[in-house]
């Protein structure tokens, strides 16, 4: 969902407790989705030549066409990975760029560039990936992507070493530049507090159930299955093991279409993390060999989930 945006910059800086006193005192306008560069330039007109050393930060220079918070320098193309240390996030009225402690690029924007950059570390067919970002949709959240290969991992170590001891996708860096692992975790992190997670308390312990019951039953022989299949070049190679996955993929949709007959969603009635969950990889299942058919209940109850506003499909 990025872009990359070729701008070049000159050190410049203030003291950092100056820095927190402009926080303070800032007067900003609100944030535009995307702005002219003459627009982006006159908001850099106005800034005084002042000292960053201390965090290492550049002015940018915007050029045209220069928007959605995609920002650089020294004569590079950079992707923004993330926007600002907390104390920078509230000082939108420079456009300055430097490179945090912990080795991710930092800025503090104008007006019509603030945004927090979220970067996910994803595979577009992978159905773990899939469920981050379809709560990122649901609740409008920007970030953007760094595709990996479900396939060919030899790259794994490299990208995700220092982020994700598991060397799995979905990994996301935090716009704090902190690194959360694994699909559900991830999208407790985002869903807490929203309409998405029920408040009371035994039925939030139900969503954590579903969300249980998909990581142990359903994606090991489903997901797995599909993978064999559809994407791992070599289908014939797990001919002799696919039966096993078939028998309990099937027994995972069955429970669901037991629990499902009587209800519109899996926890409440309401759609939850728990149907986002089990929502990415039963709608695909078809991939993996098995027939929704029999299946009428689960299947009206895709359907209700891919009516959810901000819905995207899983190759959007």
């Amino acid at each position: 969902m990025g872009r990359l945006a070729e701008l070049r910059g000159e050190p410049f800086g203030i003291d950092g407790a100056q820095l927190d006193d402009r926080v303070a005192r800032a007067t900003l306008d609100p944030s535009r989705a995307c702005d002219d560069a003459d627009g982006v330039e006159r908001e850099l007109g106005s800034v005084e030549e002042e000292d960053l050393p201390d965090l290492r930060l550049e002015r940018i220079e915007a050029e045209a066409g220069d928007c959605h918070a995609m920002v650089g320098g020294g004569h590079r193309q950079l992707e923004l990975d993330a926007v600002g240390l907390p104390r920078e996030l509230e000082h939108r009225d420079e456009l300055l760029v430097g490179e945090a402690l912990d080795g991710h690029r930092r800025s503090v924007v104008t007006p019509d560039y603030a945004v927090d950059v979220l970067r996910l570390y994803t595979s577009a067919v992978s159905g773990n990936c899939y469920k981050v970002r379809l709560l990122l949709a649901h609740l409008d959240l920007e970030y953007e992507t760094v595709e990996l290969s479900v396939v060919d991992r030899s790259n794994r170590k490299d990208v995700l070493g220092e982020l994700n001891p598991g060397l799995r996708v979905p990994t996301l860096l935090l716009d704090d530049g902190r690194p959360l692992g694994e699909s559900n975790a991830i999208l407790w992190y985002f869903g807490d507090g929203t309409q998405y997670v029920p408040q009371d308390r035994y039925e939030r312990a139900q969503v954590l159930q579903w969300q249980f019951f998909e990581q142990y039953s359903h994606e090991p022989n489903i997901a797995v299955a599909r993978f064999w299949l559809a994407y791992s070049g070599t289908p014939d190679a797990f001919t002799d093991r696919l039966p096993e996955r078939m028998k309990g993929g099937y027994a995972a949709l069955d429970a669901m279409e037991s629990h499902l007959g009587s209800r519109s969603f899996l926890v409440g009635d309401r759609y939850s993390l728990a149907d986002i969950s089990l929502y990415a990889y039963t709608h695909v299942a078809n991939e993996g060999g098995f027939d929704l058919e029999p299946y009428p209940a689960i299947r009206a109850w895709l359907d209700r989930v891919a009516a959810q506003p901000g819905h995207v499909r899983i190759d959007e």
